[in-house]
C-alpha cells in the first residue's frame, strides 16, 4: 500500500471531502460497528512494557487475541461483504501469529494516516496494512521485514492521452495530478518538482478513479496492485506500466510491512522468525497470491535497508 511519509501530510495539500463512489472512508463507516464491538470484548489494550524487548508477544498469548490497526483498504486489509476481515496483510497475521500462539485476530479500523499514531497511543497491537518502510516512519515504529515489494504506477484516461508515465512526465506536461490520503506518493511527486499545495487528495484508489473518469485529475498515483486491480471496474481508464520513482536521483522499489511500537522488539523478531519460514516454503506466495499479488513481489528486502541503516 502506498503509505503515508509524514502522518500530517494532508495538512499541506489540497483535500477532496466529497468524492462519490465506495471508498475506504464509507468501509470504515461501515465497519465502525465491529471496532466498537470488538473493542467492548477487549476495551484495554496493555501499555508500553518496561523490559527490554517487551513482552506483549507473553501477553498477547495469555489473551489468545492480537489487535490489528487496518485501514479499509483492499487488498491490503479490510472488512469483506460479509464483514469478515481480511486482505493481505490480515491473513497473513492470521497465518504468522497462530504460529507464534495467539489464535484470534481483532481488527480495529482508522484512517490510514491515524496507524501510526494509533499503534503509539495503544489503540491496537501492531499495524496491519501494508505500509511501506521508509526512513520517516522507522524513527516513529520498528518494521518487521517487508512481506511484499512494490512499484508505483499510474490511473489515466483509457489511450493515455497526456503520455503519463511518471512523476517527472506529470511535473513537465502541467498534468492535474491525485494521489491519496497520506500516500507516498505525495513525496515522490513533491520530489519531481510537483507543487504541493497543488495535488489534490483523495480518500483511496477507488476515489481516485472517480476522479480521472470525471476529469477533476489527469492521472491518480498509487501502487501498481492498486491500480491495476481498480481500472478493472471502468471502461474510461487504464493504468500504466509499473514504474519504479526516483528518490535521490535512483529508481526506488517500495517494500510493506507489519509495525510495531519501539518498545516490542521481541515480538517483531519473533513475527520476522516465522515470516522467514514463510517465504522459504513458498507459503507466503500463497497467502499473497489470491489478492493479486504475482511472483514478482514477492521480495527478500529487509527493513533495515528500507530504514536507511
Amino acid at each position: 500500500m502506498a503509505p503515508p511519509i509524514r502522518n500530517d501530510i494532508r495538512n499541506d495539500v489540497r483535500t477532496d471531502r466529497s468524492t462519490p463512489g465506495t471508498t475506504r472512508r464509507s468501509l470504515l463507516a461501515g465497519v465502525a460497528a465491529l471496532g466498537a464491538l470488538g473493542a467492548a470484548g477487549c476495551s484495554r489494550v496493555a501499555t508500553a512494557s518496561t523490559t527490554d524487548g517487551g513482552d506483549l508477544l507473553e501477553r498477547l498469548r495469555a489473551a489468545g487475541v492480537v489487535r490489528l490497526g487496518i485501514a479499509g483498504e483492499i487488498p491490503f486489509g479490510y472488512i469483506d461483504k460479509d464483514g469478515e476481515l481480511t486482505g493481505e496483510a490480515p491473513e497473513l497475521a492470521k497465518a504468522i501469529f497462530k504460529r507464534l500462539g495467539v489464535d484470534r485476530v481483532q481488527p480495529v479500523p482508522t484512517e490510514f494516516g491515524s496507524l501510526i499514531p494509533g499503534l503509539n497511543s495503544q489503540q491496537f497491537d501492531v499495524v496491519a496494512a501494508g505500509m511501506y518502510v521508509n526512513p520517516e516512519r522507522c524513527d516513529q515504529v520498528i518494521f518487521a521485514d517487508p512481506d511484499y515489494q512494490m512499484l508505483d504506477s499510474f490511473i489515466v484516461r483509457k489511450g493515455n492521452p497526456k503520455g503519463l508515465h511518471d512523476y517527472q512526465d506529470v511535473v513537465e506536461k502541467k498534468a492535474k495530478f491525485a494521489t491519496g490520503t497520506g500516500y507516498a506518493e505525495i513525496q515522490y511527486a513533491v520530489d519531481a518538482g510537483y507543487k504541493e499545495s497543488d495535488i489534490l487528495i483523495v480518500p483511496d484508489q477507488v476515489a481516485g478513479l472517480n476522479a480521472v473518469e470525471s476529469g477533476r485529475a489527469d492521472v491518480f498515483a498509487g501502487t501498481a496492485l492498486t491500480t491495476r486491480e481498480v481500472v478493472k471496474k471502468s471502461a474510461k481508464t487504464e493504468a500504466t506500466k509499473a514504474f519504479a520513482p526516483l528518490v535521490d536521483g535512483k529508481p526506488h522499489v517500495d517494500g510493506g510491512a507489519f509495525a510495531f511500537r519501539l518498545t516490542e522488539t521481541k515480538l517483531r523478531d519473533a513475527f520476522n522468525v516465522e515470516l522467514r519460514k514463510l517465504k522459504k516454503s513458498g507459503e507466503l506466495f500463497r497467502i499473497l497470491r489470491p489478492f493479486g499479488f504475482t511472483e514478482a513481489e514477492m521480495t527478500d528486502l529487509t527493513a533495515k535497508e528500507l530504514c536507511g541503516g
